[in-house]
């Protein structure tokens, strides 16, 4: 942790982080979690998280030292405060009021909730950031919990809460997993089922995303249109939340794979559109136009399905590339 920290973080920062390290370490020395784990070592994955997302040291040490003012005896926010400053104790003490919440009418614990953490944002996003990175390694040890109706609520609660909040501040990844384990224990049949049929797409056409991609960059440089291709398998989550929206079947939906194509300006969005729409035959009722309309938020792209290449229904997002646009509710740099 400490050489991942000072190689994007030059300097004296990792002293901060190994004094909270051992600080943490001493603190919850007698305490023991429901996997029967040192309760240490979860502080020591929220950090761990926290340094994969290149976050400066007050912010390691503030995850290190999360949980120590709430479970440890005899150590308060001022103890936090003189050991390592008023920042890391001001980040601090923001989790820490964050984990207070607790309301006995769901709705009104939900609106509480998000009300509290955007408050929290407007402060300091690093708080919330560190409490993203809580939640994270709670539902990666979620299965240690005995009482079904515990880890039920705690899932709805992610999904409700943590993972929304995660993709709108740009944290896909964190937000996907979140949604897989939260989905995974509130509908577990569901969850099988969708992995069994992706396993058997995988099975069938092994390495389709990859040819689908080459196959559509090659499309767009056969017209002379410099274009940036990707593309992804969608999570069992979103797959079934389609579903359900569109009570359809898994074999009905023509979005289980999404590809962008990223160009650089308007017009040659249309001319992608137009040689896609040439070449492979369009799903319909699949088309949508957020360029000529833009969401509300601001969001810009076509949308399009197809029959595409290896004969496989897809959805494919054009877009034109600008620093800073607002991509799904949440803003990113391309």
């Amino acid at each position: 942790m400490l050489a991942r920290v000072q190689k994007y973080y030059p300097g004296d920062g990792y002293k901060l982080v190994e004094k909270a390290y051992l600080f943490a370490q001493e603190a919850h020395k007698n305490q023991y979690r429901k996997s029967g784990e040192p309760y240490f070592t979860h502080p020591c994955f929220v950090a761990s998280i926290l340094v994969e997302l290149s976050l400066d040291p007050p912010t390691i040490a503030a995850g290190l030292l999360h949980d120590t003012v709430e479970d440890c005896e005899g150590i308060t926010l001022d103890t936090i405060r003189q050991e390592f400053g008023e920042e890391v104790a001001m980040l601090v003490d923001g989790v820490t009021k964050l984990n207070k919440l607790d309301f006995a009418d769901k709705e009104e614990a939900q609106a509480e909730s998000l009300r509290k953490m955007i408050l929290a944002m407007g402060k300091d996003i690093r708080v919330v950031l560190i409490k993203l990175a809580d939640r994270l390694h709670n539902m990666r040890t979620l299965h240690f919990l005995q009482k079904p109706e515990k880890r039920a609520r705690i899932a709805k609660e992610t999904l409700d809460i943590y993972a929304p909040l995660a993709e709108r501040i740009g944290m896909q990844e964190v937000k996907s997993e979140l949604e897989e384990i939260a989905f995974a224990e509130l509908h577990k049949d569901a969850h099988d089922s969708i992995v069994a049929r992706l396993n058997f797409l995988r099975e069938q056409g092994s390495n389709i995303v990859p040819k689908i991609i080459a196959q559509l960059e090659k499309d767009m440089a056969e017209n002379g249109i410099k274009a940036t291709v990707s593309g992804r398998e969608k999570t069992p989550y979103s797959i079934w939340r389609k579903m359900q929206q569109k009570n359809a079947s898994f074999e009905q939906l023509s979005d289980i794979m999404a590809f962008r194509i990223i160009v650089d300006d308007v017009a040659t969005c249309y001319q992608a559109l137009g040689i896609v729409h040439t070449k492979y035959h369009m799903v319909p009722r699949r088309f949508k136009d957020y360029i000529s309309t833009p969401k509300p938020n601001g969001y810009q792209s076509i949308h399009t399905g197809v029959i595409g290449p290896e004969n496989t229904r897809i959805e494919i997002q054009i877009r034109r590339l600008i620093i800073g646009i607002i991509y799904d509710d949440c803003v990113k740099c391309i």
